[in-house]
């Protein structure tokens, strides 16, 4: 196949003195939607709560406008921390939004890793992954339009049903070998925070006799933004870089096990040195593309913690203009 997976990426972060959170979701919709005018194949909502910063707490809302704004693109909302949720709630969300957006919906479940975010949901952190099974389980169910009772008792019945078949839509992410194995048992997608953890995937679905669903490859980069001059544009964008990062390895360090890639990190100089956040000139965009594994993405969040949407607009109309290069770039996955 051709192209080249790029992702835009959306957790509408903004500190108090970057940019004023009406005007970020306004030039997160208008992105989005010239993201989808000039090919970029996926756009990715993220999902937290209770975070100073405005981290988007509800994906689906979002997403229902980006898919009035869209016509060809997957909206991917994740990860959504499903042990929060009413499960048969976010069925019905996930069903509806799939047929807003045409079929075009992908959702990705995570355990959740924050204590805090657990404490101000009442949600033990201890159960978040028997309530992850157990909401799998009835997502699932009631996406395939059966009526039955749910664990804790309850009738559940969704309608109506989405237009993709469920195990299109949903897959699951973690940084956890439970987390593969979870994914395979359910016939999943799955979506992890490091790579060797598709070894796990693999063999598990091998041992179960199941087909693997859609992955997802993890980075490095875990952010790239195009710029004709990478060292004075990482200057500008520095600042917001280093509060993305500060900010989730804060989250990382509440929980003594988390598995968050950027547990301990906070200092991003050495990030870009490692080519973790990396600033391009097209061509180098180019070059990397040519290269990469098949299966990997490259994401791009042009709004990066409150990131002036000016200069955000800078990176994404140089997309725009690489992604001719791009769509040629010959990809066989396995």
């Amino acid at each position: 196949m051709s192209g080249v997976r790029i992702c835009g990426m959306f957790d509408m972060r903004a500190p108090d003195w970057a940019t004023p959170r009406q005007a970020l979701y306004a030039a997160a919709l208008d992105m989005i939607a010239y993201a989808d005018e000039i090919g970029v194949p996926r756009i990715n909502l993220m999902e937290h709560h209770g975070s100073d910063d405005g981290y988007l707490p509800c994906p689906f809302v979002l997403g229902g406008a980006a898919a009035a704004r869209t016509n060809s693109c997957r909206l991917s909302l994740g990860a959504v921390v499903l042990p929060l949720h009413d499960p048969a709630k976010i069925a019905e969300q996930i069903a509806v939004l799939d047929i807003m957006s045409g079929g075009r919906l992908e959702i990705i479940f995570g355990a959740g890793y924050v204590p805090s975010e657990f404490a101000a949901f009442g949600v033990s952190l201890k159960e978040r992954g028997k309530r992850m099974d157990e909401g799998i389980d009835i997502v699932l169910r009631a996406l395939h339009g059966e009526r039955f009772t749910a664990p804790d008792g309850r009738p559940v019945f969704v309608r109506p049903l989405p237009l993709q078949r469920p195990e299109d839509i949903v897959s699951v992410g973690g940084g956890v070998e439970a987390s593969a194995r979870r994914a395979a048992r359910f016939g999943l997608g799955f979506v992890p925070t490091r790579a060797d953890l598709l070894d796990v995937y693999a063999a598990e679905c091998r041992k179960l006799g199941r087909t693997p669903g859609r992955i997802g490859m993890p980075g490095p980069p875990m952010n790239a933004h195009l710029s004709e001059d990478p060292d004075a544009t990482w200057v500008k964008i520095k600042p917001h870089v280093a509060h993305v990062v500060q900010a989730y390895a804060k989250w990382a360090d509440e929980e003594p096990g988390s598995h968050s890639p950027f547990r301990g990190l906070h200092d991003v100089e050495p990030l870009r040195q490692a080519g973790l956040f990396v600033m391009w000139r097209p061509d180098e965009l180019i070059a990397h593309a040519a290269s990469m594994e098949p299966r990997a993405t490259i994401s791009m969040a042009p709004l990066l913690g409150g990131l002036d949407p000016a200069e955000g607009w800078k990176s994404l109309k140089l997309l725009g203009e690489a992604m001719p290069r791009l769509v040629q770039i010959k990809r066989t996955e396995p």
